[in-house]
């Protein structure tokens, strides 16, 4: 039976998806997060490491508040730089395990002709774009062989709060809503994710990847399908980022290209509309039924 190690799979949106799938594929899993102790403390990680002696590690630890790390950029460099760094080098010497680490589509800004592919050259306009860059090369520069970066985009699923849940939820509580019409990205949904991690992690397939639904949106448009597909009562009011401010400056245009993906799972990755409806009405409809969002 091979082993994983999910760190952040106890709680997180994402780690969460991958311990579901890890277990449904006959995985043994093992989750280790920032409540079990200080990752950051090189002895206890290491430990750790050693303990579960797995055959991949999965890390989807981040500093993830976007407008924060502007405020706190050393500790968002701790955790999207430092984390990831220490991770490979301890997996380099210690074992034969194979890593798996996530990035972002933040890596990327401004506008492109086309969707962003792995080999375009990254951009960040950000504290938590440029930390996320910094960790991804780190990794690839320790463990080139046994370590895979999948940049994704977007996320929504089952677990913990997400966009679609906060829209569905305002939807419920007022007359109108206003979301932001021009940046455009790749929602994708938290367990497609976590199925293509998995085929990565069972062929070992190192390198970089972008890892999302197909087709791309603006946030008002995913609003809007969400909103329509549960028949939400509410008005939605396409405004200009200009018009809602936010600290960190957001890519206009980050959809990825899932291309390389696509040849290696020898299939598309589904449109994300139908990855939204599954979440909503599939294993999952409870998360959109009106007693949540009451």
């Amino acid at each position: 039976m091979a082993k994983a190690l999910v760190l952040g799979g106890a709680t997180g949106l994402l780690g969460q998806a991958l311990t579901r799938v890890l277990d449904a594929r006959g995985w043994q899993v093992e989750t280790l997060g920032r409540a079990d102790g200080n990752l950051l403390e090189m002895d206890f990680l290491e430990e750790r490491l050693s303990r579960a002696q797995a055959d991949v590690v999965f890390n989807t630890i981040a500093w993830t508040q976007v407008d924060d790390a502007e405020d706190h950029a050393e500790e968002a460099l701790l955790l999207n730089r430092t984390l990831p760094d220490a991770l490979a080098r301890l997996l380099r010497t210690q074992s034969q395990s194979f890593l798996v680490h996530y990035s972002t589509d933040f890596v990327f800004s401004g506008q492109n002709a086309a969707a962003w592919r792995e080999e375009d050259l990254p951009q960040p306009a950000g504290v938590y774009g440029r930390t996320k860059l910094e960790g991804e090369e780190a990794v690839l520069a320790a463990l080139p062989e046994r370590a895979c970066v999948l940049r994704t985009a977007w996320l929504f699923g089952p677990g913990r709060r997400n966009f679609v849940d906060t829209i569905l939820e305002a939807c419920h509580r007022r007359d109108a809503i206003s979301v932001v019409h021009d940046q455009h990205g790749s929602p994708t949904y938290s367990m497609d994710l976590a199925q293509w991690s998995v085929d990565l992690a069972e062929k070992q397939t190192a390198g970089l990847w972008h890892a999302v639904n197909s087709g791309r949106a603006s946030w008002c448009e995913l609003a809007a399908e969400a909103i329509a597909l549960t028949g939400g009562p509410c008005k939605l009011e396409p405004i200009s980022s200009e018009q809602w401010p936010q600290k960190a400056r957001r890519p206009a245009f980050s959809v990825l290209d899932n291309s390389k993906l696509a040849q290696m799972l020898g299939k598309t990755p589904r449109p994300w509309p139908q990855a939204l409806r599954d979440y909503l009405f599939g294993e999952y409809k409870s998360y959109a039924s009106k007693e949540r969002l009451s």
